[in-house]
């Protein structure tokens, strides 16, 4: 009798001993499950605000990357529509071809001008022709239109003062009867008072944009660090430095504020590259030099930003209480 009871004791500390096993590893399964599930939330959630940090720095980098492309390129913007305007030189019907050649040489040596075209009588009345449908030489009996050179002059140089100069030196020459530009005149004093103003906008949205986009930058660097901040309270409680503490956060900053730049910059040669492609006569891919500054302004923006707003995140948490941490 004490030899069966012996042998279920046995058997039940047998069970109990199995059944503590099965529970333990069942713990500690669940256990581990939690900490990789809490692992990937952190990871998942790390990703997350990189990239959203990311895209903030992106697109408004890509913003002001096209307001600086417009101020760097204002004044070739304007001198490309200045360059349109022409003064029509005409010469007597006495004049001769030589003459009216070497006139054409020696206004190609003016620093203002940029070019000169000369269009014959011929040309002049086949031209005046075609735009009229008739044949107006065949109706009067002759043509009444004269030899003239077309100058266009470099942007800078295009307004009254410098016009009607040029107008008075060249209505010298015997060979010339008249220089003829009052068509453009009106348009020549409104395209230079709206440059005006364009310009003073101009700078005033180039600063509010810049505060804008600090403030939008600052607040994505704070959000993230902001999640951050139970760390950086546990390395204060553990004796770790301000410098220590700040290093690995101004590191991750300067490395999202280049790949945003670098995003940033993409885009904007994507959209240079259609622009070209729409306005060829620009060429805007081609002046190198603007180029470099305008890249070189987003990467120094980026970079710029995102450490002082990192700075000044990472400040703001060492600064505050243990009682304020969790608001």
């Amino acid at each position: 009798m004490e030899q069966g009871i012996l042998i279920l004791k046995n058997k039940l500390f047998f069970i109990r001993h199995k059944i503590f096993h099965i529970k333990s590893f069942f713990y500690f399964y669940k256990k581990i499950n939690l900490k990789d599930y809490f692992d990937k939330y952190q990871r998942t959630r790390l990703i997350k605000t990189n990239i959203s940090v990311v895209l903030s720095i992106t697109i408004v980098l890509f913003l002001l990357g096209i307001l600086g492309f417009f101020v760097l390129n204002s004044k070739k913007i304007t001198n490309h529509f200045k360059e349109k305007v022409i003064i029509t030189i005409f010469f007597k019907d006495k004049a001769k071809l030589a003459d009216i050649k070497k006139f054409e040489k020696t206004i190609k040596l003016n620093k203002e001008v940029k070019m000169v075209k000369f269009i014959s009588k011929k040309q002049a009345a086949e031209g005046l022709k075609k735009d009229l449908g008739e044949d107006f030489v065949s109706f009067l009996g002759y043509n009444p239109l004269q030899n003239n050179l077309e100058v266009n002059l470099n942007g800078m140089y295009v307004n009254e003062e410098k016009m009607d100069e040029l107008a008075k030196k060249w209505k010298k020459n015997p060979t010339v009867s008249d220089v003829s530009y009052q068509y453009y005149k009106p348009l020549i004093k409104i395209l230079n008072q709206n440059v005006k103003k364009m310009s003073f906008w101009i700078g005033i949205i180039s600063l509010f944009f810049l505060l804008l986009i600090f403030f939008l930058i600052n607040s994505a660097i704070r959000l993230s660090i902001y999640g951050k901040r139970f760390s950086i309270r546990t390395m204060q409680m553990v004796g770790a430095t301000k410098n220590f503490i700040r290093k690995p956060f101004l590191k991750k900053a300067f490395i999202l504020g280049l790949i945003g730049a670098t995003l940033s910059s993409l885009l904007i040669l994507g959209l240079l590259y259609f622009l070209d492609n729409y306005f060829p006569d620009f060429h805007f891919l081609k002046d190198y030099k603007l180029m470099i500054i305008l890249i070189g302004f987003i990467y120094l923006i980026g970079s710029g930003i995102t450490l002082l707003s990192t700075l000044l995140a990472t400040n703001h948490f060492l600064k505050i209480k243990s009682e304020q941490i969790h608001f």
